[in-house]
């Protein structure tokens, strides 16, 4: 099976042997991403706002094969807290427009960051 790495430092470089991003038979997946700003690595304090930043990174990385957000299809969410569900998903349809990407969100054990979140995008015929 044919696989291509996609890689930007507009996101946080991965920690250990994976990739930032593939492309696989239509596909595009991203590895799981935390709330770090890849220029300062600060983490922001609420899980709105560590929302919002890993989402940022996500685009970071659909943006070095082409894709959107509207391209995203699937997503899993890590939360460490399952009560600040809300506060997340208010941050999160800040990002996807109709027809949303089917989610799943779970209860994570997460070192020091509040939400983490991995996509996998459909590569258009015309990209």
């Amino acid at each position: 099976m044919a696989k291509t790495a996609f890689r930007t430092t507009n996101a946080p470089q991965p920690a250990g042997p994976y990739s930032q991003g593939i492309e696989a038979k239509g596909f595009f997946y991203t590895a799981g991403f935390g709330p770090q700003d890849s220029a300062t690595g600060n983490v922001a304090d609420s899980v709105a706002d560590q929302t919002r930043q890993v989402l940022r990174n996500i685009q970071a990385v659909l943006a070095e094969r082409g894709l959107t957000m509207d391209d995203c299809v699937k997503t899993t969410v890590h939360l460490a807290d399952l009560a600040d569900f809300t506060e997340f998903n208010g941050a999160y349809a800040e990002f996807f427009a109709e027809p949303y990407p089917v989610r799943t969100t779970v209860g994570s054990q997460l070192a020091n960051i509040l939400v983490e979140i991995d996509v996998v995008a459909v590569l258009p015929d015309d990209k």
